[in-house]
């Protein structure tokens, strides 16, 4: 799959790992050409079966991606409309569908991302921020409106309800280490250590077959909002899903055969036995 001609980001790709790299104007605003060069990236995303991992970065060494872009915020409307006329906004649809995308996604903060950035990285799988340069906030309520790329609906989801609404009514910034603490990044790193450890970790992941991290996410994904019964079943059929087109039963069959689970040395050491499987196909 060959990714080029975008506007607003660069790609490289190398290994299974494709890197994008914001890199437009002066402040990376998300505005209707970074939308349009997203979605263009999830369309091509969607029919990659070699790209396991993507992670987004930013050239700009002061900002990952700003807030969507105020010339479109002024134009909308104010005419007060019911539930069932409600449509959803570009950056609502762009963002979930980037949610969406069969490989694992990675924000690589070093960099202030505010309002519809931060939405953004809310909208990837694990996000990780450099200590002394991330800063994030939701400004939405000091203007008059909310959070209106997911912000709102993700926030609780990765916080719980109180902290959520801290961050979403404060409109003040958080740092790296409460954004880790709070529940909204993964890790904060200093920043001479984010680089290898986000390298690191996209470069592990992509080794495994992409079946398989596709139905991790799916499976997880549809749990949030499902009762357990539910979410099991749905464990379930994504279960089938990967071992219908991965090569998990060889790797099984292979490690019953050798007696592998039996060896004391190899309980010791899954975190090398899961690489050194990935040679079994």
């Amino acid at each position: 799959m060959k990714y080029s001609g975008f506007q607003t980001f660069t790609t490289q790709q190398h290994q299974g790992v494709l890197t994008v790299t914001f890199d437009f104007g002066t402040v990376n605003v998300l505005g209707q050409k970074m939308l349009a060069d997203l979605n263009a990236l999830a369309m091509r995303l969607e029919r990659d079966c070699n790209t396991k991992v993507v992670v987004f970065q930013s050239a700009n060494p002061e900002i990952w991606v700003c807030h969507y872009d105020t010339e479109l915020l002024k134009d909308m409307s104010t005419e007060v409309v019911s539930r069932e006329e409600a449509q959803l906004l570009d950056l609502q649809s762009v963002c979930e569908r980037i949610s969406k995308v069969p490989q694992a996604t990675i924000a690589k903060l070093e960099g202030f991302a505010r309002g519809g950035g931060h939405e953004l990285a809310l909208a990837l799988d694990m996000r990780f921020a450099a200590r002394g340069k991330f800063k994030f906030m939701q400004m939405e309520v000091a203007m008059g409106i909310l959070p209106c790329g997911g912000g709102a609906s993700r926030m609780a989801r990765q916080t719980g309800l109180g902290r959520a609404l801290e961050i979403i009514l404060s409109a003040q910034d958080f740092d790296a280490d409460e954004a880790q603490a709070y529940g909204t990044i993964n890790k904060a790193l200093d920043p001479d250590e984010i680089g290898e450890y986000v390298a690191t970790l996209a470069k592990r992941i992509a080794q495994f077959p992409a079946e398989a991290i596709n139905a991790c996410k799916q499976a997880v994904y549809e749990s949030i909002d499902k009762p357990i019964d539910e979410a099991l079943r749905s464990e379930a059929y994504w279960l089938y899903q990967a071992t219908s087109k991965t090569p998990a039963i060889k790797r099984f069959t292979v490690a019953d055969e050798q007696g592998l689970e039996h060896d004391i040395k190899n309980q010791r050491n899954w975190n090398e036995l899961v690489m050194n499987v990935q040679d079994i196909n």
